[in-house]
């Protein structure tokens, strides 16, 4: 018999089973799919030569958090490839904005902006990975030097109200595109954060892509995983806690939407009706294409650029976004297209097909196509390419939940990424992993840091978890093992 159980095989899931089975505990993971890995996933949709992310496709906190730096994806053969221009983002009549991993390239294109972006993004940049740590850490544990919070404090009040402290309409829309990461209501003092976050790294650690495609960090985890002793069980879903009554330690990758399901009538009534009052955000829905050579961008930049961020000026994106988080449609969708070839061109045929793959953003629960909206959008600003389209699929934010019940209405967040819930997922809680339940811990974006493939969530819980259970203060070791 397992020491733990671990359900869902999400990054979090399996950061969780790493950190416990290398602690020495013996793990077993059960997967409601067919396949492990979540979000990681890369699965040939159209054509066999021609994988297809089926969530995550880039990965700037793979390259920057805490558990991914000590695991060394590198280390074990994982290559996070990096795009020259890491995000962009085309403005009407073809002009557009780029962030560089070079930041004086980048304050260069912006002209008048130049100065106030490396203003912002400089210091941060210098202290990046303790930014990256206080952001993605459990935002209960005090930080160990102030110089970080003093330096984002004031950033996060500038950008987190209407007014841009920003006076070109390139520099605007290009952080107000990272800011929309937040998928929710725009600004607000969350999404400021988030754009803090992701900006930054653009221009420290960067925003790769895994070549070969998102599965490829999924297969690294749970090749640790199997090495140290754990064992998976896919194609089953855990509908009853009772199932796992022979395992002394359970770790869930479960929302709170399926965790009350499985576990429910089990809960405390006050900690269940924190579950049951927990806000969802808006929706993502899904277009994957197989297009027959390069997106034909208007402007040539958003050709060299990792993801290109489709919104329009930061007037628009933010009446867009704000108008989706109230239910209504909107006029365009903000949408994110990523054609992973522009950086790792192993992911492209010999006769020129490739994957492109796009999220738009859109009401809770949504069920229009977004195929049409999505394709419509990115002709917009690549006249012809509806004419490269071989093949296309989409998934409607309604259809997210059915894929991964994670994804309540289509929020790939788990929750609302609003201040309150940034701190307090999923319930008021001093430990949010700790359940009220005899060793069962939470390890889902449904606990801080929040979403995100940076396997923080499952990393910390399985700490509580060892804390807790075993009375083990110190970590084990994550790093790839040396060969003899």
């Amino acid at each position: 018999m397992s020491d733990a159980a671990i359900v869902g095989t999400g990054p979090n899931g399996l950061a969780a089973a790493v950190t416990l089975a290398r602690a020495g505990l013996r793990v077993t993971l059960f997967e409601l799919a067919d396949t492990i890995g979540g979000g990681l996933r890369t699965d040939p949709l159209f054509d066999s030569e021609v994988g297809h992310d089926a969530c995550a496709a880039v990965h700037p906190m793979a390259a920057a958090s805490p558990f991914f730096r000590e695991f060394d994806l590198a280390g074990r053969g994982v290559r996070l490839l990096q795009p020259e221009i890491p995000y962009a983002h085309p403005l009407p009549n073809g002009r557009g904005a780029a962030a560089w991993r070079s930041l004086g390239r980048t304050a260069a294109h912006l002209g008048a902006d130049g100065e106030r972006w490396t203003k912002l993004m400089a210091p941060l940049v210098a202290r990046s990975r303790r930014t990256v740590d206080l952001l993605l850490s459990d935002l209960r544990t005090p930080p160990a030097n102030l110089a970080v919070p003093l330096l984002l404090a004031p950033r996060v009040l500038a950008h987190g109200t209407p007014q841009s402290p920003f006076t070109t309409a390139e520099a605007k829309a290009l952080l107000t595109g990272v800011a929309a990461h937040a998928v929710g209501r725009l600004p607000t003092l969350a999404s400021a954060a988030v754009a803090l976050l992701l900006g930054h790294t653009a221009h420290s650690s960067g925003w790769p892509l895994p070549e070969g495609g998102s599965g490829r960090i999924a297969e690294a985890l749970a090749a640790d995983i199997t090495a140290h002793g754990g064992t998976f069980h896919t194609g089953h879903r855990i509908r009853d806690l009772a199932e796992l009554s022979a395992f002394p330690l359970v770790m869930l990758d479960l929302g709170a939407k399926e965790f009350l399901s499985v576990a429910g009538h089990r809960l405390p009534a006050r900690y269940r009706r924190g579950l049951e009052h927990l806000r969802y955000g808006p929706g993502a829905a899904k277009a994957d294409f197989l297009v027959s050579g390069p997106i034909p961008w208007r402007n040539p930049l958003m050709g060299q650029a990792g993801t290109v961020h489709l919104g329009g000026t930061h007037e628009a994106i933010l009446r867009q976004e704000n108008a989706v988080v109230s239910g209504d449609p909107g006029t365009v969708p903000f949408t994110l297209v990523v054609d992973p070839a522009v950086t790792d061109p192993s992911r492209a045929t010999a006769d020129g097909k490739r994957p492109v793959w796009a999220y738009a953003h859109v009401p809770h629960g949504d069920t229009r196509d977004p195929v049409p909206l999505i394709r419509d959008h990115i002709e917009r600003y690549a006249p012809g390419f509806t004419d490269t389209i071989l093949a296309a699929r989409g998934r409607t934010a309604a259809a997210y939940e059915e894929y991964n019940p994670n994804y309540v209405g289509g929020d790939i967040a788990s929750g609302a990424m609003t201040l309150k819930q940034s701190l307090l997922r999923p319930t008021p809680r001093w430990d949010p992993y700790r359940t009220p339940l005899p060793g069962v811990y939470l390890c889902s974006a449904a606990t801080p840091p929040g979403p995100g493939v940076h396997g923080m969530c499952g990393h910390f819980a399985a700490r509580s978890a060892l804390r807790h259970e075993h009375g083990l203060t110190t970590l084990p070791d994550l790093a790839p093992k040396a060969t003899p």
